[in-house]
């Protein structure tokens, strides 16, 4: 007898509700860009910092944390049938943000300039106004 396995599927609904629609999956992919790129301005120099930018300070742990949530948009993307062209290249994005951001010191000044999460959201709105209009949100 063959152990059976688990619903994934299920799972991830009860966790994540609204997991398939792309209204709430564009609100859940900016938040939580929001979070790791832009949570907070440092006061000077009135630039806006995240939590990619701050855990990366920590070595190899920050790094990987943000990796893994970085990755979570990327799976987001998935979810939402994006063609594989773009998921790759939200996956370049964030392997250029990692491998550069875990170097001491030169990835914390990268991890402050490049912000491969602002990259990938852009390219998942791209393909939310193309793909499903009705997501579209007007900024004031």
């Amino acid at each position: 007898m063959a152990p059976s396995t688990p619903d994934t599927d299920a799972l991830f609904d009860s966790l994540i509700p609204n997991r398939r629609d792309p209204v709430a999956l564009r609100k859940r992919v900016e938040t939580l860009e929001i979070i790791l790129e832009r949570s907070f301005v440092i006061p000077g120099i009135n630039r806006p910092v995240g939590l990619d930018a701050i855990a990366g300070l920590v070595p190899v742990v920050g790094d990987v944390i943000t990796a893994v949530m970085g990755a979570y948009l990327i799976w987001e993307a998935r979810n939402l049938g994006m063609p594989k062209w773009k998921i790759w290249r939200m996956m370049g994005n964030l392997g250029v943000d990692t491998a550069l951001g875990a170097i001491p010191l030169v990835g914390d000044a990268f991890d402050f300039m490049f912000r491969s999460n602002t990259r990938n959201l852009k390219i998942i709105k791209r393909h939310l106004d193309k793909h499903h209009p009705g997501t579209l949100i007007i900024d004031q």
